[in-house]
């Protein structure tokens, strides 16, 4: 997320007041802006897990007495005081802050408790201000407690008539019990909520064995728990790589239940849904695949529409939401009868609503240097544990002086106890009495003053004994303190012992399981049957059953003709290849029947603006084809690495400028060499183990060496039995065959720029001899 190379915009230097240029100014004043956004706003602190909005709320609530047992007031004073003591910004942005710290489905542990209507799961917004109640829950004093004590620094407030802190000394590390969401200028953070006791238990290892290695890191937080509970499907291996580097995305699902019903009848129960779904959501995806409505710029509904909306209603008879104070998420899902397939069942809805999606994770905040970063699982928990340690000495040594304090208040009261006969003689003769008793008893002046502010039944025997026993006490905690100070073993021992109590006060049981399973997807059943897959030199694609039909009986619009008819099985995939070396997928099944012109392949996909579709190939997933550019580069790959499940396809080829894709050539079996021709003749043969094989797509490595104003024109594989250049000689159809002895001298390594080719026919088109 950082660049080490650039400026460092979060310890800048103050301008000096020399002149400086419009451009200058205006990127100082936005970089100026963006860190007041990251800083300010948007990212949260990796000590208290807080947002300075969030920060200020909390703080200006407990300055109001508003405890976890004290009664609640209108949400409108806390906002109004908010505003105007820390947070000079637009009341609806605080207000918003507020409701969010107290929805019980947003937050895992909210620090608000609200009374009223706070919004809920399925959207709704809350009431305004002025009807709502809120004061903190009894988990906010793990942010709260410690303020008075010395723990962190306070800053003036923006007109310098109050003061705020800079942060709350956390007992926890709420960032990741609650977790976050924001967006900066250039950056942005999604931190999922997790579970208490797990985190605690990871702080606590992590003090005692600071070098815990990550798979046993992983074992004390296998991964979030969310609000809602649900499954993460994710596998344990694939989640530990996430929090190791801070950033990735988990799948998760809702989790349900089958109701047994009368008569053998059953229905579905949803009782769980995943972060970012909600019944509404749900509902209005399942309305929108049952009753679709014409895309925009189209005439009809999409074949995948159709098809879509033929598989759920033959699944599925009724739906409705039964959520309520019993339940807060029930949704039931009917059969169309009780014959259908329990798992189909489940699994078409997984794959076709958002009950199955993925969760963003996104570990950015900002550390205890003050700058923002993309942090790992573990440094994030180790940067807490350096905070509270930091916090815990903070509060020892406030807590040292206030003991010192007292104990020093306490020896001079036991000279008034041991001595009150002479103190009172001193005190009544004097006219000076605090110097009298300061010179006579050896006294400073904090006791002095301390023993004439005493009352006279202070003087009583047993004031005297409790005098000695507080005295006892506070130079016991004395003792303890200042050991937790001077032994870091004693330190680390108080951090476990307040971490485990604080777990097991407010800690609870885990609500999202975490059980690996394959990702639902939607599967058609296709007969499988031969047919021939018909494509245009415009692009319009049609299918017909079965094999071995004449091309030249095809017809075709006019000013249109024969690209290629390629025999396949229902079950294949048709690859089109834009000019920008995108892959687009269209299932050879879906493609229209070829009573007619067919369709173009522009509707059955999502064409990205000023490109076009340069080359289509059908063929089975597992063929081989070799994808080659004029400018002499390419490599190999199966059908089914260029196969993506998105109608805007995915960038397969990496072109240079000026470059072009050369039409796809299959690799069948028993291919040993390849064959490369110029535009200028140059010949190549290589052998394909030089070709490189990329599942991933790319660039590929150069094949052939080429002049400036030379192109790779064709590209052959070679067998066995070698390779045959066809054309026109002396007006005539020739051809040769170049195996053996005859290929040998064109044989060279990749890169090489080959020779010029010495054959009959002028122009010659080559291709594989086969039989």
């Amino acid at each position: 997320m950082t660049d080490t190379n650039q400026p460092d915009l979060f310890n800048a230097a103050p301008d000096d007041g020399a002149a400086i240029t419009l451009g200058a100014y205006a990127e100082q004043a936005y970089l100026d802006y963006a860190v007041s956004v990251v800083r300010g706003r948007a990212l949260p602190d990796v000590g208290d897990g807080q947002k300075p909005v969030q920060r200020r709320i909390l703080y200006a609530m407990q300055a109001m007495g508003l405890g976890g047992g004290a009664k609640p007031v209108k949400s409108a004073r806390v906002v109004g005081d908010v505003l105007g003591k820390y947070h000079p910004h637009g009341d609806q942005a605080a207000y918003d802050a507020m409701v969010r710290m107290a929805q019980t489905f947003t937050l895992r542990y909210p620090l608000i408790d609200g009374q009223g209507n706070f919004g809920s799961r399925d959207g709704d917004n809350a009431a305004a201000m002025r009807y709502t109640e809120a004061r903190l829950t009894p988990i906010a004093r793990l942010l709260l407690d410690e303020l008075d004590e010395g723990t962190v620094d306070f800053v003036p407030n923006y007109d310098g008539s109050h003061e705020e802190p800079q942060q709350l000394p956390a007992r926890l590390p709420m960032m990741l019990l609650n977790g976050a969401s924001g967006i900066a200028v250039g950056m942005a953070t999604e931190v999922p909520p997790h579970n208490l006791r797990e985190v605690a238990r990871a702080c606590v290892e992590l003090i005692r064995h600071p070098n815990l290695d990550d798979a046993a890191l992983a074992q004390l937080v296998p991964g979030p728990d969310f609000t809602g509970g649900g499954q993460i499907i994710t596998p344990a291996a694939d989640i530990a790589d996430i929090y190791a580097s801070g950033r990735g995305s988990l799948k998760a699902r809702a989790r349900w239940q089958f109701e047994e019903l009368a008569r053998g009848q059953w229905q579905l129960v949803v009782h769980e849904l995943p972060p970012g779904a909600s019944c509404q959501r749900v509902l209005e995806e399942i309305e929108e695949i049952t009753n679709p409505k014409v895309r925009a710029g189209k005439k009809s509904l999409t074949p995948e529409q159709q098809q879509a909306k033929a598989v759920m209603l033959s699944l599925l008879d009724a739906v409705r939401d039964e959520s309520g104070k019993d339940a807060a998420v029930r949704l039931v899902f009917e059969p169309k009868t009780s014959k259908v397939d329990r798992d189909e069942f489940v699994n078409t809805l997984l794959a076709q609503t958002s009950m199955e999606n993925n969760v963003p994770i996104n570990l950015v905040c900002i550390g205890l240097d003050g700058r923002p970063r993309q942090k790992g699982l573990r440094a994030i928990l180790q940067e807490w544990v350096q905070f509270r340690t930091d916090t815990v000495v903070r509060r020892t040594r406030h807590r040292v002086d206030k003991v010192s304090d007292r104990i020093h208040v306490l020896e001079g009261r036991m000279v008034v106890y041991l001595n009150v006969d002479e103190v009172i003689q001193t005190i009544r003769e004097s006219d000076e009495p605090r110097a009298a008793l300061m010179q006579r008893f050896k006294l400073t002046e904090r006791q002095a003053e301390d023993i004439l502010e005493m009352r006279l039944r202070q003087l009583a025997r047993l004031e005297g004994i409790k005098i000695e026993q507080e005295l006892a006490d506070k130079r016991a905690e004395l003792l303890r303190l200042q050991d937790l100070l001077d032994n870091p073993a004693s330190l680390r021992r108080q951090l476990v012992k307040e971490i485990e109590a604080d777990a097991k006060q407010y800690g609870d049981e885990r609500r999202t399981l975490i059980e690996p399973a394959e990702r639902a997807v939607l599967e058609t059943r296709v007969v499988d049957e031969p047919v021939t897959v018909i494509v245009s030199q415009k692009g319009w694609l049609r299918a017909r059953q079965g094999h071995g039909h004449d091309a030249s009986q095809f017809t075709f619009k006019q000013g249109d003709d024969l690209y290629g008819a390629f025999e396949c099985r229902t079950t294949d995939t048709l690859i089109a290849l834009g000019d920008n070396g995108r892959a687009y997928t269209v299932a050879v099944s879906g493609l229209p029947s070829a009573r007619g012109d067919g369709q173009p392949v522009t509707t059955m996909i999502d064409l990205g603006s000023g490109s076009r579709i340069a080359h289509m190939l059908v063929a089975a997933p597992d063929s081989r084809w070799l994808l080659a550019t004029r400018g002499g580069y390419g490599f190999s790959a199966k059908l089914s690495d260029m196969v993506s499940r998105q109608r805007a396809g995915k960038q397969f080829v990496s072109l240079e400028a000026q470059d072009e894709l050369l039409r796809p050539v299959p690799l069948f079996d028993g291919a040993q060499q390849l064959a490369l021709l110029s535009a200028k003749g140059k010949f190549l043969v290589i052998g394909l183990d030089e070709v490189k094989n990329q599942p991933g797509g790319g660039r590929g490595t150069v094949l052939m060496g080429l002049d400036a104003s030379d192109g790779v024109q064709q590209v052959v594989p070679i067998g066995a039995r070698g390779l045959r250049a066809a054309g026109i000689y002396r007006n005539k159809q020739t051809e040769d065959i170049l195996a053996g002895a005859s290929l040998a001298p064109y044989v060279g390594k990749r890169g090489r720029k080959g020779r010029l080719l010495d054959v009959r026919p002028k122009q010659p088109v080559l291709s594989p001899v086969f039989g």
